[in-house]
């Protein structure tokens, strides 16, 4: 059976890799719509390697310069967030790939679900933002949610070994980024260029960044909450700087299905895309022979303070992740631009926090509002404390619980 599909995001890492993944896949999969925010040349030349139906540009003002880029191509251009809910709902599209940064794609995100599609989420947004959402309305009209993030796919592959029910605990795993083994006095001096210098995986500075502070954990496990329906409690993290196991599921008999694979996207982009089915692609093979040994160890919770946080944020819900993760995209947007030290990213989000009033059961409109409200309050406090590249002292995340549960 044909599967046509739509890729919000396809000028990025995660877009221009899917789309290797279909074409190897052959003409049983097709791509009906592609999206981009900026890169118009790039999204021309997809345009003619896909020929693709529908685009949607929603970057302002570029709709104007990208159509003459494809005349004659016979493709409907559409323009900003509410074109992206247009190419979702079309009734060619059965797959929705959404890669989409930020908040920006939540509204296609939902509508894809409440068409019943089949949806695969590349980004953390749509399940730490609007989680209960997105779950409730998937749940309603029959949309099946595939993680396309390495950890939860490898959870989702390890779940179909027994039923949820069944589930003891699972656990994610990490590289640890650059700072696994220092201890909370050695972040006070650390550099963008540190920070930048990931050990094992090339990606975008924001990404490297979140995987630096443990930020990139302290967000999948509010996704995991949610995509997998388990009490927060059953969730961990583990460091694995070798990074071939991207997950672990452990059952009520004690037995533990891990998933391995070399640490590219490339494999879960397909398992998102063809699942149930298993296919022949573009993955590498790995030789276990040539892997030599596997380490585990548990992260520091006071170096990386994210995590601690992230479990009461996930318990709170509500308004509270998407708090959570707009304070800290603003909060790594100004160390990479300088404006302040790198034990300040969760300082901004604690602040955040504790000054937000959570609404418990929010709407997309509430979680948009609170997503701008903690983006505005972290620039404002940057305004009165631009001297800040020192750690205030702050009470630990555990003492913090009464102000994000309120």
């Amino acid at each position: 059976m044909t599967r046509r599909i739509a890729i919000l995001g396809s000028t990025g890492s995660i877009g221009k890799n899917a789309l290797r993944v279909i074409e190897a896949l052959g003409p049983e999969y097709q791509v009906v719509g592609l999206s981009a925010h900026s890169q118009i040349q790039l999204l021309a030349d997809q345009v003619r390697r896909t020929q693709c139906k529908v685009v949607t540009v929603t970057g302002d003002g570029l709709a104007g310069r990208f159509q003459p880029l494809v005349q004659g191509q016979g493709v409907e251009v559409l323009t900003g967030p509410e074109g992206l809910v247009q190419m979702v709902q079309r009734q060619d599209v059965d797959v929705v790939l959404c890669a989409v940064v930020g908040v920006a794609g939540l509204p296609a995100v939902l509508a894809a679900a409440r068409e019943g599609k089949h949806l695969a989420v590349a980004n953390k947004e749509p399940l730490v933002v609007a989680g209960q959402l997105l779950t409730e309305a998937a749940k309603a009209h029959g949309s099946t949610i595939l993680p396309v993030d390495s950890e939860h796919s490898a959870v989702f592959q390890a779940l179909q070994a027994g039923r949820r029910e069944e589930v003891h605990r699972i656990i994610l795993t990490g590289s640890g980024g650059p700072f696994r083994k220092a201890r909370p006095e050695d972040l006070q001096q650390v550099t963008r260029e540190q920070a930048l210098a990931h050990p094992v995986w090339a990606m975008g500075p924001k990404i490297t960044i979140d995987s630096a502070t443990l930020m990139n954990k302290a967000l999948e496990i509010i996704e995991a909450r949610w995509l997998f329906d388990v009490p927060v409690e059953k969730i961990e993290v583990l460091i694995h700087p070798e990074s071939i196991v991207h997950s672990l599921v452990e059952f009520a008999d004690g037995s533990v299905i891990a998933q391995l694979g070399h640490p590219d996207m490339v494999l879960p982009i397909q398992y998102a895309l063809t699942f149930p089915q298993r296919l022949k692609g573009l993955a590498r093979h790995l030789r276990l022979e040539e892997l030599g040994t596997l380490t585990f160890e548990s992260p520091n919770p006071q170096t990386f303070r994210a995590l601690p946080l992230a479990y009461q944020v996930a318990r709170t819900g509500g308004t509270a992740p998407a708090v959570f993760n707009a304070a800290n995209e603003a909060a790594v947007a100004a160390f990479l631009a300088d404006q302040i030290a790198f034990p300040r990213i969760i300082e901004l989000i604690e602040h955040c926090l504790d000054r937000h009033t959570i609404k418990g059961r929010a709407t997309l409109e509430d979680l948009l509002a609170a997503d701008a409200w903690a983006r505005q309050e972290v620039k404002d406090r940057l305004k009165t404390r631009v001297s800040g590249h020192k750690t205030q002292g702050h009470r630990p995340a555990a003492v913090r619980q009464q102000h994000v549960s309120r």
